[in-house]
């Protein structure tokens, strides 16, 4: 079983940026699609984006695209989310999730109807105005 671990939180002022990064156990990492997701207070979790096995392709939420950025490096078994152009409604716990299939993952709609098994601890993000 792949474990994650997120990193790279914090606070930053609107405008600014943050890199996390999503460690995963596991010598199958190149195996998994990767998403991104956050949870902001009070509102259910949504998908920000994936990225393929390969890191070859990514996918964004619209809310997201143009400012936010996915990588991965399989050597490292690591992804990342490179967040640039913050604003305080950004502001969330932020998770990544794996799956063998990366349909799984953007077609995420809600905690309860998602078949995503794994995930990490999470992160939060504030960002103030």
């Amino acid at each position: 079983q792949v474990q994650l671990v997120e990193s790279g939180g914090g606070l930053v002022q609107a405008g600014g940026s943050l890199r996390l990064s999503c460690a995963a156990s596991g010598r199958t990492f190149s195996s998994y699609a990767m998403g991104w997701f956050r949870q902001a207070p009070g509102k259910e979790r949504e998908f920000i984006g994936a990225i393929t096995r390969s890191g070859g392709s990514t996918y964004y939420a619209d809310s997201v695209k143009g400012r936010f950025t996915i990588s991965r490096d399989n050597a490292k078994n690591t992804v990342y989310l490179q967040m640039n152009s913050l604003a305080p409604e950004d502001t969330a716990v932020y998770y990544c999730a794996v799956d063998p299939t990366l349909h799984t993952l953007v077609v995420f709609t809600t905690d309860k109807d998602t078949t995503v098994e794994v995930w990490g601890q999470g992160t939060l993000v504030t960002v103030s105005s």
